[in-house]
């Protein structure tokens, strides 16, 4: 699995615009609908594979 790296509010706007961008695009059946794909996934994954690349994270850090 890949570790988490994408926080509550940063999961909840992909989720959202990515299902915005599915449903926007599928009503004029545009291919370009499944450019929600990729926030949608991440969003639901709580993993960003850019994210990690630049080693960024929007979970909050866990207290030790």
């Amino acid at each position: 699995m890949f570790k988490k790296n994408v926080g509550t509010i940063d999961r909840a706007l992909r989720v959202i615009v990515g299902l915005a961008l599915l449903v926007g695009f599928a009503t004029t059946g545009s291919w370009w609908m499944l450019i929600g794909v990729v926030p949608l996934a991440t969003g639901l994954a709580s993993s960003c594979p850019a994210y990690s690349l630049l080693g960024l994270s929007t979970c909050p850090m866990k207290k030790g």
